[in-house]
């Protein structure tokens, strides 16, 4: 498959049955997270085992982060600090600089800012730079990271949130991350060969809205960040089942 993607989570924050949010999109051998919630490898872990497509830490190449709620990043320490104890290497985030703006002083400064480097020692100061590398998104500009040319859009969102285009292997995945119902970005989206939306309570996507949108388009279109009380089994939109692969 040129480029496929495999569902580490589908629920939302308050979910009681599901993963938090988030996807590995594969191409080229290479894996690009889409968000990164925790427990991130333990998400990976049992996507492998239901998928058949190994994933781990040391297979991903960045994270590719929406925006700073915790059902989307809280990951990033565990992840951030796996890359650099054990791995012995920085991880890259792709950002917007709107989403990464805050990312350090306000996620993950309390967690990383000092590290105790031998026995005995006073903790030293850390700074973003010594964990990880950042790559900034754009919504002017298409900005490429290994196989992957990735594209962004702004959403209606509590905070500075990113949709995203992923392109790799003359295909166009589409993510709308958490958003308001937006027509501007339904057209957006809708130039990806198959697009993943939300749709959830309150400041997000109605399904009511996405169910009557044309039937062409909801044919091409996955869901994602569904609450647990959904039906699944009645959408007219197929929504995306947890630890599944799917080619795009």
């Amino acid at each position: 498959m040129s480029m496929s993607f495999v569902t580490l989570g589908v629920g939302d924050a308050f979910s009681a049955l599901r993963y938090s949010s988030s996807i590995a999109v594969e191409a080229e051998g290479q894996v690009l997270l889409v968000d990164c919630p925790h427990p991130i490898r333990k998400m990976m872990r049992e996507a492998s085992e239901s998928s058949g497509v190994t994933l781990d830490a040391d297979r991903v190449s960045a994270v590719a982060l929406t925006h700073l709620h915790a059902d989307h990043a809280s990951g990033l320490e565990g992840l951030g600090y796996f890359s650099f104890f054990v791995l012995k290497r920085k991880l890259e985030v792709l950002a917007h600089p709107a989403v990464a703006e805050r990312l350090w002083d306000g996620h993950l400064a309390a967690g990383m800012e000092c590290l105790i480097e031998r026995h005995g020692a006073d903790p030293s100061p850390k700074h973003f730079d010594d964990y990880f590398d950042h790559t900034p998104l754009s919504t002017q500009s298409t900005v490429r990271h290994g196989p992957f040319l990735i594209e962004s859009r702004l959403t209606y969102h509590h905070l500075p949130t990113t949709a995203l285009r992923i392109h790799a292997g003359g295909r166009c995945l589409g993510y709308s991350a958490d958003t308001a119902f937006d027509e501007g970005l339904i057209d957006w989206l809708s130039e990806a060969d198959l697009m993943i939306h939300e749709t959830n309570y309150g400041v997000h996507t109605p399904y009511e809205k996405l169910a009557a949108l044309p039937a062409e388009l909801r044919a091409r279109m996955r869901l994602i960040h569904y609450p647990d009380d959904f039906d699944t089994r009645a959408s007219v939109i197929e929504p995306l089942v947890q630890g599944r692969r799917y080619s795009v």
